[in-house]
């Protein structure tokens, strides 16, 4: 297993999300401009792309964010997504982070509870799907 960061999208992480957001889930909206901003994370096996996620500061919420947190449905249940996520929270504390915030859905807020976030704020929607904020500390 072996993790790579990089500073740009790279088409590993494009095609993951694809795959995942756009033909598994539904969504249309999966490219933006914190793309273009955001450090991208990919989770490899045996030199396969298999997850990702990506980090950036927001500076409306003066927090980092974890978003588009992606593993390809085959290698679900191995525990790749929380690899991916202890992952972005180094990457956070790297930039002098000391929490991270994500917008989870709501029906895989329980995974997150798993690796120490916390609810908080009120439901809402992303493309119709039910989201919620989450919050872990750092420090």
């Amino acid at each position: 297993m072996e993790v790579k960061v990089f500073d740009c999208l790279p088409e590993e992480a494009y095609k993951i999300r694809e795959e995942v957001f756009i033909f598994e889930q539904g969504f249309v909206n999966e490219l933006d401009d914190i793309d273009k901003i955001a450090t991208h994370i990919v989770l490899y096996i045996d030199k396969e792309p298999v997850g990702t996620c990506r980090v950036f500061f927001d500076k409306e919420l003066e927090e980092y964010l974890i978003g588009r947190v992606a593993v390809l449905k085959k290698h679900r249940g191995k525990s790749l997504g929380a690899k991916i996520i202890a992952e972005a929270e180094k990457q956070i504390v790297k930039k002098g982070g000391k929490s991270a915030v994500l917008s989870a859905q709501d029906r895989a807020k329980d995974f997150y509870k798993k690796q120490g976030y916390t609810v908080f704020g009120e439901l809402h929607y992303d493309e119709g799907c039910p989201h919620v904020w989450m919050k872990k500390d750092l420090a």
